[in-house]
């Protein structure tokens, strides 16, 4: 299967701005890619590529006051097959972890691990290990947290969300992500392209977000939000929450003045 991916994002800039962007395919997929994908700026400006600390392809520039457009077309192929599962997945201990994998056990911006064990504790303490508890959390925040895009609040925490009860897709991630670090299971944050491939929906299209769990000897791909593996998903940043993987970060002030992105599958001939 072939994915058509893409962007055009475009700000108006008061004064000079620094920028980073997160707007790349993920590394691990960049052997899919039959197009090059490569950030233009308009106006253009030189721009710079870096591996931030999770990995992921980072691009940094200056934009110039006035009308900025950020925008991208490529082409990437997928083996058209849903999430995969693995039902017999085992937690590994603490003790046995990788090192880089134990910073996703820990709380961060969004994550309040150490304010919301007793909670993952009382809820999931008798649920059966490895994938099934995992499972277990998507489930349980699935079916308490109303998903609608008037609740977006770029401020809420994972500990909100659980008091609140709603939240748009990163706020279920972020939930679920602490619940399962509450667990000793690692759970990192991950955003990328998420088409309306093998489903119908009336949504414009967005970049999506989803988390992952570490069990046996790999990451594995979760979405407490829609909670059915999902055909097309392109990764295109992994940390610890949102606050890693911004799309754009702006020093100075931006106004967005249009979004859109791209994530359709390209008809066989």
């Amino acid at each position: 299967m072939l994915i058509r991916l893409g962007y055009d994002i475009q700000f108006e800039l008061p004064t000079e701005v620094p920028f980073i962007g997160l707007l790349n395919v993920h590394p691990t997929r960049s052997l899919d890619l039959r197009e090059p994908d490569e950030l233009t700026v308009e106006p253009a400006v030189p721009v710079s590529c870096y591996a931030d600390s999770f990995g992921n392809r980072c691009t940094r520039f200056v934009a110039k006051p006035g009308p900025l457009r950020l925008y991208n077309s490529t082409l990437i192929e997928d083996s058209g097959t849903p999430d995969p599962v693995n039902s017999s997945a085992c937690e590994v201990p603490v003790a046995d972890l990788p090192e880089e994998v134990l910073i996703h056990l820990l709380a961060s911006r969004y994550c309040e691990v150490d304010l919301m064990s007793n909670i993952a504790c009382q809820i999931f303490g008798a649920a059966p290990r490895g994938w099934q508890r995992v499972q277990a959390v998507c489930d349980w925040v699935h079916n308490h947290v109303t998903f609608g895009y008037a609740f977006a609040r770029n401020t809420r925490t994972a500990l909100e969300v659980y008091n609140e009860r709603v939240g748009v897709c990163r706020d279920y991630q972020h939930l679920a992500i602490t619940l399962c670090r509450c667990l000793n299971i690692p759970a990192r944050y991950a955003t990328g392209y998420l088409g309306d491939i093998g489903i119908t929906s009336d949504t414009p299209m967005d970049f999506s977000a989803w988390f992952e769990a570490y069990l046996e000897d790999r990451w594995w791909t979760f979405d407490a939000r829609n909670n059915v593996p999902r055909i097309g998903r392109v990764l295109m940043a992994t940390g610890r929450d949102a606050a890693d993987v911004a799309i754009t970060t702006t020093f100075g002030v931006a106004f967005l003045k249009k979004f859109e992105v791209v994530s359709d599958e390209v008809p066989a001939h």
